[in-house]
């Protein structure tokens, strides 16, 4: 773990670096013994599988049963780890490099444009890839990676005032902590608490980073042909557990966590865009919009941008509560229709 030195894995930094810092907990929470004998067979496995001849005993029939839990389980975390740096990589390249590529390649950007807008691609959510790994393995990831973007961009401390460093440590060690596998069987309840923990974490964020890059390559927005499905809830392939009830369950919270992460985002598009007609020209279309919001606060009166977010927000908040039976998290100031279904 402290050196990893198969040639594929040293061409990518934060393989090692992250290797290092999981060699570093296990010494720490396992002890020396156990950091040294797995290093052992690391680097046994290594020279094997490179063909260097000599002592060919890779030191696996040592290993006590405790010791055998805890090497699958160092082997299984630096898996995830490198995993993580690998995607990191491709992305850190250039996040638009394999699209401007595909783009001229075709040669036509008018041709692409218009295979997308025709175009419907579903990337659909099911319960196989995600049964088995607890959600708790999967934030500690997601924490990683979101600390690797901060050293990334030269931070040396978190918002929180910790040391990234330090921080990435202690992920580590909750990772090295955590039981990865759950004892409990797993129900359809389960399966879509953990399906959306994907949907609010990693595609609702990059969707819409994506329709960004795709209008920067273009030259224009595609219409919306990247959906996101799913099969939790109501795939009734010979699972009994799975009703009417639980088709409803998975609806129910599925248009929770779009709605919840819409209102967000316009909770805080409206406090940003505090801009005054009386200091800024602003269109008719906008002045339309915020007329049609009903917001009648003296307060924001000059403010049409705020006024129109006002009235988006009330209409998704009326969805909210009529998709999701009850009201949203964060209560609208004005009375609105819902949008169609």
């Amino acid at each position: 773990m402290a050196d990893i030195e198969a040639p594929a894995i040293t061409q990518n930094p934060d393989i090692r670096y992250l290797g290092k810092l999981l060699g570093d907990v296990i010494r720490a929470y396992g002890g020396d013994t156990l950091f040294r004998r797995i290093e052992y067979i690391r680097s046994a496995s290594v020279d094997r599988a490179r063909g260097v001849e000599g002592e060919t005993d890779s030191g696996l029939q040592a290993l006590g049963l405790d010791d055998t839990l805890a090497f699958t389980r160092g082997f299984m975390l630096f898996s995830m780890l490198a995993n993580l740096a690998e995607d990191r990589q491709g992305v850190a390249a250039d996040p638009e490099a394999d699209l401007a590529a595909a783009i001229d390649r075709v040669g036509d950007k008018a041709a692409v444009s218009a295979l997308l807008d025709r175009g419907l691609i579903v990337p659909v959510l099911t319960a196989h890839p995600t049964e088995v790994r607890r959600k708790s393995m999967i934030d500690h990831r997601n924490r990683i990676a979101d600390l690797m973007r901060l050293r990334d961009g030269g931070a040396g401390v978190t918002p929180e005032g910790d040391v990234i460093d330090e921080a990435l440590v202690r992920q580590i060690a909750l990772l090295w902590q955590t039981r990865p596998l759950r004892r409990e069987r797993l129900y359809v309840a389960d399966e879509v608490g953990t399906a959306l923990s994907y949907l609010r974490d990693i595609l609702m964020p990059v969707l819409p980073a994506l329709y960004a890059q795709w209008e920067r390559l273009l030259g224009h927005r595609p219409k919306s042909f990247l959906r996101v499905g799913s099969w939790i809830g109501g795939d009734r392939d010979g699972n009994p557990n799975v009703t009417a009830d639980s088709l409803r369950l998975a609806l129910g919270q599925s248009a929770e966590a779009v709605l919840s992460h819409y209102c967000d985002l316009l909770h805080a598009l409206g406090a940003e865009l505090s801009i005054s007609s009386e200091l800024a020209p602003v269109t008719a279309e906008v002045e339309a919009l915020a007329e049609k919001s009903h917001d009648e606060s003296q307060a924001r009166a000059d403010e049409p941008y705020r006024r129109a977010v006002a009235g988006i927000y009330a209409r998704v908040a009326a969805t909210y509560a009529a998709l999701v039976g009850k009201p949203a998290p964060r209560p609208a100031a004005i009375t609105a229709e819902p949008y169609d279904k």
